[in-house]
Order: structure tokens, then C-alpha cells, then sequence
């Protein structure tokens, strides 16, 4: 029977003979005895201890099997537990020139990312990651709604034409999806609150620590909701998936640095604040944002909130906090309107604690076929590549919102990694590509 570490390393094993399969992962050659640390292929580890004439050729990240007994040994690295091995069989001996080393740049580990994801490091993100995804999924089926898959090749924008991926369709031109939200609408009228998983696209030029160009994106929709409806939801599924991330992925956390006792404070309700407040407080730090002509000023009304404005509100939170309200100008066509705020739209964005920002955004969407179409004119938009999405208003609308999530922020600010690359295990850039 193969075994993993983890499985091994218990006081019912000790004497035991076992088996084990996995890489090389620090190798201490002695005249007698050659000491390994094994990794196996979920990223646990044990020591190994084989005769070094069985040994001779061994290299780091080389794969192996050892057959041998356990033993008990405090002084053993990584738990305590040890094999003392008598087989030794070589998979693939690795090249004595392995690139990744204990300190290397980050362009380094970027470029050899298919090498850099065997680092503990990244077991533990791509391990946090999966349960983030688990946990997600647990929630919205005890909740009752219906997962759906969305197109990604699509003929419409929905967060504005500049940020498109533009792609040859045959002879016709066509876009990447930059959001499930358009098509989830449509589903809402024959499945009720439905979300999805798909990956995302923003050809944005920003060479930040939380922009990718290529994300997964957790969207929700729903009918017969009102923002307080969409606001609820969010923060109990946020809870929901930190909390049990906490319990489940506690030593990935701990190696991370991270401690999941402030993760398991994270519950409802949110905090609140309305966008006038928001930009209230901002001024009040007279916090500075850079405008399109690249000119500097203190925020103001009418100013979407940026990156640094966001970790400004956030820097000394407990508890996430709601931006409610935003100008319609600075959100998308679809966006209701506030009827007792005239031109505010029923919309809101979810900032994380420790200045981390925005992980959701969300609100109501116009429901009214002759508004829709007005705002679809005057952000002079292709009305054609819209005529289906207007037709859910011709036919039977209904009060209706959700919002969007993106994994990689959530996973960020869980696991308080500096740089969002690091939460996807192949992230695509401005300027990467590969591998």
C-alpha cells in the first residue's frame, strides 16, 4: 500500500512497514546513512532514512519510492515521525541544476511557475484556493440555487468596450467574456437565483497587486430581490467561506503567517457605509487620487473610489465594510437608479479588512426596457449586440440583482498575500503570458 506523510505519521503506525512515493525535497548526505525529506504529492513531508549506498546519484526534486518501517523520533523534522528505509527506487532523477532555490526574485519564480508551485508556499495557496471554491459551492447549494455555466465568447460588453479582448469568431468579430452577468439575468427568469464559476477576461492596463487579466469569477443572480436581499447574501457567503477556510485549512494559514482566529471573527452583519459617507471620511484624511489627465487632487464627490482609497477605509477595519450607493456615472449601464437618489444607483461594493479593498460588487439591475435603452444610447453602445438582453425587459421583468465575487481578491485578502499573482497558479498579466 503507498502512502501519504500525513497518513503515516501516527503513533499506530510506528514499527509498521510502508511504502512511499514522492520528490526529493531536501537530501543531507552522511558516510552511512543519507537523511531525506520527502514530499509527497500533496505537499506533506517526512524524513527518510536510507543506507547512502542506495543513495549515490540522488538529487533535489528527483522522484522516488522508499519502502521501510516506521520509527519515533522526537528529533525528527516535520511532526516527529521518521522512516527508516532499506528500498530506494529512483522515478526520475532530476538535473543537479534545479532553478528554484530557498531565495529567488519573483521574476524568477514567475518564470519557472511550473517549477515554483512544488514550493510549500504555493501547496499551501493552491490548497486554501480549493476550499475557498469548496465552500462557496457548499453554500449555495444549502442554499438552494442553481449553479449554471455561462458563454465566454460573447458579442457584448458589460463593464465597457475598453477593457475588451477582442477575437476573431470565424468572419465575424467577437469579445472574451468580462462577466457571466448578462446571461445569469436571463436565467433568473426560468431558474430562479442562479450563479456560476467562470473565468473572466479585463484587458486593463494596470500593473497593480490586485489586477489580473484573467480571473475566476464567482457570480450570483436573482429575482424578486432588493439591495438589502443581495447585500445579505454576500456577507453570509463570505462568512460562510472564511470561516470554514479557517477551520479546515488552519496549518496552510499558519505557514502563511496568517492567523485563522481573525478569520473566524468574520461574521454578520458587515459594516456600512453610503458612498457619501465614504468620500466624507476620505476628504477628511485628505486622501489623493490621480485624475485622468494624470493631474492630483484631493477626492471629491462624483469620484469613483480607487485603489488607495479603498485601503485608506479599510487599513483599520475589524469587519468588511459595504460602500453603498455609488454614482450611476461611475458604474455600468445596467445599474438601477436610486428613485428616492436621483442619479445614485442601487449598487455596492464590498471592501476587505486590512486595506485589502474591493472583493465584490454588486447591486439591483435596470429593469425598465425604456431606461435600459437610454443608457445603452447614451454610452453609445451597440444597441444591436444588446436587442436580447433588452428583450428579458419586453417580456415580463421583474425586480432582479446580484453581484459578482472575484476569487483571487478573496483568496488575497485570506490568506494576506501582498500580490494577487500569487493566488492563481498560472496568472496571466499585461506582460505575462507563460507559462
Amino acid at each position: 500500500m503507498h502512502s501519504r506523510s500525513n497518513d503515516i505519521k501516527s503513533p499506530d503506525n510506528v514499527g509498521k512497514l510502508v511504502t512511499l512515493r514522492g520528490w526529493v525535497h531536501r537530501l543531507r548526505k552522511q558516510k552511512d546513512n543519507t537523511f531525506i525529506l520527502i514530499r509527497d504529492d500533496r505537499g506533506g513531508i517526512i524524513q527518510v532514512i536510507v543506507p547512502s549506498e542506495k543513495a549515490v546519484g540522488l538529487t533535489i526534486e528527483s522522484s522516488i519510492e522508499v519502502r521501510g518501517v516506521v520509527r519515533r523520533d522526537v528529533r525528527a523534522p516535520e511532526g516527529g515521525y521518521e522512516i527508516k528505509a532499506n528500498e530506494l527506487k529512483i522515478f526520475g532523477l532530476a538535473q543537479l541544476d534545479y532553478p528554484i532555490g530557498e531565495y529567488q526574485s519573483p521574476e524568477i519564480l514567475l518564470d519557472k511557475r511550473h517549477l515554483a508551485l512544488r514550493t510549500r508556499r504555493m501547496i499551501a495557496i493552491a490548497k486554501i484556493r480549493a476550499f475557498v471554491l469548496k465552500f462557496a459551492r457548499d453554500w449555495f447549494t444549502e442554499n438552494d440555487w442553481i449553479e449554471v455555466t455561462a458563454p465566454i465568447i460573447v458579442k457584448s460588453a458589460v463593464e465597457g468596450g475598453s477593457t475588451l479582448f477582442r477575437i476573431k469568431y470565424f468572419d465575424q468579430e467577437a469579445f472574451l467574456s468580462q462577466s457571466a452577468q448578462l446571461y445569469l439575468e436571463s436565467m433568473t427568469f426560468c431558474l430562479g437565483p442562479v450563479w456560476s464559476l467562470t473565468p473572466s477576461f479585463r484587458a486593463e492596463k494596470s500593473r497593480t497587486v490586485r489586477h489580473l487579466v484573467e480571473f475566476s469569477h464567482l457570480e450570483a443572480e436573482a429575482p424578486w430581490v432588493n439591495l438589502e436581499d443581495i447585500l445579505n447574501v454576500q456577507e453570509q457567503l463570505v462568512s460562510a467561506i472564511v470561516q470554514n477556510t479557517a477551520k479546515h485549512a488552519s496549518e496552510e494559514l499558519v505557514l502563511l503567517k496568517t492567523d485563522p482566529n481573525e478569520l473566524r471573527r468574520i461574521e454578520p452583519p458587515f459594516d456600512r457605509l453610503t458612498y457619501l459617507q465614504a468620500i466624507e471620511t476620505l476628504r477628511a484624511k485628505d486622501c489623493i487620487i490621480k485624475t485622468e489627465s494624470g493631474d492630483q487632487r484631493t477626492i471629491q464627490n462624483g469620484d469613483d473610489l480607487n485603489i488607495d482609497s479603498e485601503r485608506e477605509l479599510t487599513k483599520d477595519s475589524r469587519r468588511p465594510i459595504f460602500v453603498i450607493g455609488y454614482p450611476l456615472a461611475v458604474k455600468p449601464f445596467y445599474v438601477k437608479e436610486d428613485p428616492l437618489n436621483k442619479g445614485m444607483g442601487l449598487v455596492a461594493d464590498l471592501l476587505a479588512t486590512r486595506g485589502f479593498g474591493e472583493i465584490t460588487s454588486g447591486g439591483i439591475r435596470e429593469d425598465d426596457v425604456n431606461a435600459l435603452t437610454k443608457r445603452i444610447e447614451k454610452e453609445n453602445m451597440d444597441r444591436s449586440s444588446y436587442d436580447w438582453y433588452i428583450d428579458l425587459r419586453r417580456y415580463g421583468s421583474v425586480p432582479h440583482g446580484g453581484f459578482g465575487l472575484g476569487i483571487e481578491r478573496l483568496v488575497r485578502w485570506i490568506t494576506n498575500i501582498k500580490d494577487i499573482k500569487d493566488t492563481v497558479l498560472f496568472p496571466r498579466t499585461m506582460s505575462r503570458v507563460t507559462p
